[in-house]
């Protein structure tokens, strides 16, 4: 009797630190956003348009995609797109795991200027990592942007909420100021002839393939309202979520 008892006595002392171990390593994935979907699987394609939360720049780029064979759907931004960011990260979150429900194997998401920080919240605050494949920035002021720091300081009711947290510096940014989930390809694209996002390589993201457009195309004089449907950037966002893998672009589009 005493025999059985030391033997289940060791059994529990194994359970547990069966359990102890479990639970760390469940809780090292939850840092790392998750398990991540099959990248030779593409799915749905969500569009996260900019401040404003305007369709027109990203309605292009959605049709290049459909023409491709991929579902792409522009989203609907509360607020006019110059709210609260992380409530827009909130739709992007539903519209994701909507998408997934619905059958979609991942999701890959291309966000245009501000639409880049709300995707970089979404897979920051919503474990997105756990449902994007790949995700593409246009432009994005990931770093805050010169603008919204003057609308900031200076421009009172004109410089609405989601303004405001596009101030380089603000809480917001600073939350998502670290790298990336690992195993996440980001793309992030700019060109250096933004006249919106100052200084341009506020795009760069720790962790993503950062890309400037002229190091590609020299002859590129692209603004920042131009990024979605410039042919240059639509061929470069057709490669990043197609079938192969995402890798460095080593030379400028045809």
């Amino acid at each position: 009797m005493a025999g059985r008892r030391v033997v289940l006595l060791v059994g529990a002392v194994v359970v547990g630190v069966l359990l102890v171990l479990v639970g760390v390593r469940l809780a090292g994935d939850g840092g790392d956003g998750g398990p991540r979907p099959d990248q030779a699987q593409p799915g749905t394609v969500l569009l996260v348009p900019g401040y404003g939360g305007s369709h027109a720049a990203l309605t292009r780029l959605a049709d290049h995609l459909t023409a491709e064979g991929r579902t792409a759907e522009v989203l609907t931004l509360p607020g006019d797109g110059t709210g609260a960011l992380e409530a827009q990260a909130e739709v992007l979150d539903q519209a994701a795991r909507d998408a997934v429900a619905g059958g979609a194997p991942s999701v890959d998401v291309v966000g245009y200027s501000a639409g880049g920080v709300v995707t970089r919240l979404w897979v920051e605050n919503h474990d997105g990592a756990e449902i994007a494949r790949r995700v593409v920035s246009l432009g994005s002021p990931l770093h805050g942007t010169r603008l919204a720091g003057l609308g900031a300081q200076f421009g009172g009711a004109n410089c609405p909420q989601a303004c405001r947290e596009l101030a380089p510096g603000s809480d917001l940014l600073d939350s998502i100021d670290g790298p990336l989930p690992d195993n996440l390809p980001w793309l992030s694209i700019w060109t250096e002839n933004d006249e919106t996002v100052q200084p341009p390589d506020s795009a760069e993201l720790d962790g993503a393939i950062n890309l400037s457009l002229q190091s590609l195309c020299p002859a590129a004089r692209t603004t920042h309202g131009e990024l979605p449907t410039d042919p240059y950037v639509s061929s470069l966002v057709l490669e990043a979520l197609g079938a192969s893998a995402m890798t460095e672009p080593a030379a400028c589009p045809r």
